[in-house]
């Protein structure tokens, strides 16, 4: 989010109660960014989609590279459940009290002060405007799932205050303005300022306020600021050079097209995408930014993590539009990087505090892994789309182990605190405090928020041939197949604690189609059964397609083995050597010191696997430990460090270690740091006698 040298009671029980409820290339694209100047001011009937209320997340009803299409997030309901109580807490008490926090520290008088109803000064980073556009978006994804009055009376007002300072040329920026006015969209501003990622945020809060009540007023103003400001002044010769410091506009513009049909905004971003020549940057800057140089120039993932994640999510969304075949090719190239060498256990990725950036390949601390939220964010946000643009179940298993670990870790268990950083080991004697309410660079709390309350949408797609099922919780699809007709898909489970989804299927008439039924790649055996009777044929990590002619109560059930698994690194990890990491289903766990026998220490302990590779695991509920986990419990062994051993270094002498064997006890990675302060280990030694 930032550059290397800088980074780093609203009616809340009104809300409480109803949330309970609840191209590049040539003149011709010159040509074709530039267009005319002309603000959009068309009605609903003259928008690209089939109406604000059907979308998605994204909108690929008309990508025409799109395998998968999205259904509304009003479609699905999340009940009671694993999600549904995270999703509760992040309407009644995250998002109420980051508003509170927003206004606390001058977010919105930064606003205010420019049409003279604060006597404040600018305060925060040039890059503040975002903190207030994704808690819009935030809200816009609630108010999709249901009707939160006060929030959206109170959104709205933050609403007038930001299109009230938008300038008659269609600018919008609280920072770039009086002494600073000259400096605005400079190259070198453009590569550090954030404008573009700023307005790449305004442009989609706007769009998901915009889905959930058909108000307008917001994605007026953003569009006002690209038809109107941006396409005449910035783009291919002679425009001005325009620059992504930060990318974000690339798939804001892309989602712009698909509502507004308007070419232009496809075009620009595919300019962006492609960089431009005449605003040269140093290597190490391009590298750091991950763009300023043709998108499909790129060969591995490296710079700052979250600004790859948001240039590979507009890359893929480009790619979605066009088809471009070099874009593809580089996508899956970089999918190869990360997961095969970048990519934690927990799903974040990240490993370096200095400029949030990747490390080498299998360069992945534990203590020093920065894990940032937004990039984990930004991984399950790609892989989402690459999932769109294939039906392939490795990125469903991608975004699966992101979201209910690197992302889920990241806000508390009550919603009020949040992780900007996720390590996997952690010292709490540093000082260092890992949860907090509140950082000058505010970008992971409403990432978080706007994540939690966007979650129905990611678990099912439609294609021309049926549904996909993505995620797994009690929940419940009104929706209808592509063909128009209506159905209900009701899941029955208690995922991820208990392997067993029961799901009733029922179209409104018989209807032939195909059900694509995900099975985790993480599982080691599965078994379907349709109305009782098994089925064969079923891979881990892949969809089991299942055909038929579906009639209203038809149930689908899948159980899926959720035996405690221990995981390895690849040796060239070399901090993670002799260690493992459990898994049990979608979820990693972790050892806080505080639940281990008193007196006892991380650093002396380790899993006795004494009696075979993989030693049985207890599993058990409990329901008063973090909100209802199960932990995992397994036989220990505690090393009885000598003196010498206890010294920086000493001589080397062969004998037998001295152990004796304790309990040790494991929770959920996402659920540590909700107690006490303790000190914390995802990769766990292993001791074989």
């Amino acid at each position: 989010m930032v550059d290397p040298v800088s980074r780093r009671q609203f009616l809340r029980s009104a809300i409480s109660m109803t949330a309970a409820s609840y191209l590049p290339g040539g003149d011709f694209l010159a040509q074709a960014i530039r267009g005319p100047s002309s603000s959009w001011q068309g009605d609903d009937s003259s928008m690209h989609t089939s109406g604000w209320q059907n979308a998605g997340i994204e909108d690929l009803t008309k990508s025409p590279h799109a395998k998968l299409h999205q259904v509304p997030i009003r479609a699905v309901t999340i009940k009671s459940g694993f999600w549904g109580r995270r999703r509760q807490a992040n309407v009644a008490n995250s998002i109420p009290t980051m508003h509170d926090l927003l206004e606390a520290n001058g977010r919105m008088n930064n606003f205010r002060r420019l049409v003279g109803k604060s006597s404040a000064q600018q305060t925060g980073p040039v890059y503040s405007d975002s903190d207030v556009y994704k808690w819009t978006e935030a809200v816009g994804f609630a108010l999709q799932s249901g009707d939160l009055p006060e929030l959206r009376q109170m959104t709205e007002k933050i609403i007038d205050d930001i299109v009230a300072v938008q300038q008659a040329d269609g600018y919008l920026n609280t920072y770039y303005v009086e002494d600073r006015a000259s400096l605005r969209m400079l190259p070198q501003t453009q590569s550090t300022g954030h404008e573009l990622y700023n307005i790449g945020h305004m442009l989609q809060g706007a769009i998901a306020y915009y889905r959930a009540t058909g108000e307008r007023k917001l994605l007026d103003a953003g569009i006002r600021f690209v038809n109107d400001f941006l396409l005449p002044n910035y783009g291919p010769a002679p425009s001005k050079p325009i620059v992504s410091g930060h990318p974000e506009i690339e798939m804001a513009l892309i989602e712009l097209y698909r509502i507004t049909a308007d070419k232009r905004h496809l075009n620009l971003a595919g300019y962006i995408l492609e960089g431009d020549a005449r605003a040269p940057f140093p290597e190490r800057r391009t590298i750091y930014m991950f763009s300023g140089t043709p998108f499909t120039s790129r060969t591995k993932l490296e710079g700052h993590a979250v600004r790859a994640m948001y240039a590979c999510c507009g890359a893929t969304d480009y790619y979605m539009e066009t088809g471009d075949a070099n874009y593809w090719r580089t996508l899956n190239t970089l999918w190869n990087d990360m997961v095969s060498t970048k990519m934690y256990v927990s799903g974040g990725v990240g490993s370096r505090s200095e400029g949030e950036a990747f490390g080498d390949a299998y360069e992945l601390p534990n203590f020093r892994a920065y894990g940032e939220s937004c990039a984990a964010i930004g991984n399950m946000m790609w892989n989402w789309r690459m999932l769109s643009a294939t039906g392939d179940a490795k990125f469903t298993d991608v975004m699966e182990r992101a979201l209910y670990n690197g992302i889920n870790s990241g806000m508390s268990l009550d919603g009020t605190l949040y992780c900007y950083r996720n390590p996997l080991a952690f010292d709490p004697s540093t000082g260092d405090k890992i949860r907090n309410p509140w950082y000058d660079t505010t970008c992971c709390p409403p990432n978080l928020e706007r994540i939690l309350a966007s979650l129905p949408g990611y678990f099912y797609s439609t294609t021309s041939d049926g549904i996909y099922v993505h995620l797994y919780d009690n929940s419940e699809l009104s929706w209808r197949l592509e063909d128009g007709t209506p159905i209900k898909i009701v899941q029955k489970t208690n995922y991820p604690w208990d392997g067993v989804v029961d799901i009733s299927i029922s179209p409104a008439k018989a209807s032939q189609f195909t059900l694509h039924l995900r099975i985790p790649g993480w599982t080691e055996d599965a078994q379907v059964n349709v109305n009782g009777k098994a089925l064969a044929g079923i891979t881990p990590g892949q969809y089991l397609p299942l055909n038929r002619t579906w009639v209203s109560g038809d149930v689908v059930r899948l159980q899926i083995d959720m035996h405690p698994q221990m995981l390895i690194a690849n040796s060239r990890v070399v901090e993670d050597t002799g260690r493992v990491a459990l898994q049990r289903g979608p979820l990693v766990y972790c050892m806080e010191e505080m639940d281990q026998p008193a007196g006892t220490r991380l650093v002396d302990i380790a899993i006795d696997a004494t009696h075979g590779s993989q030693p049985g695991f207890q599993s058990e509920f409990k329901p008063d430990v973090l909100d209802g986990v199960v932990v995992l419990r397994h036989d220990g062994v505690l090393f009885e460090r000598s003196s010498g051993e206890r010294l920086l270094y000493s001589q080397y002498v062969q004998r037998p270690q001295k152990t004796k064997r304790i309990p040790l006890l494991f929770i959920p990675y996402y659920a540590w740091a909700n107690r006490q302060p303790s000190a914390m280990e995802v990769w766990t030694p292993l001791f074989r006698s």
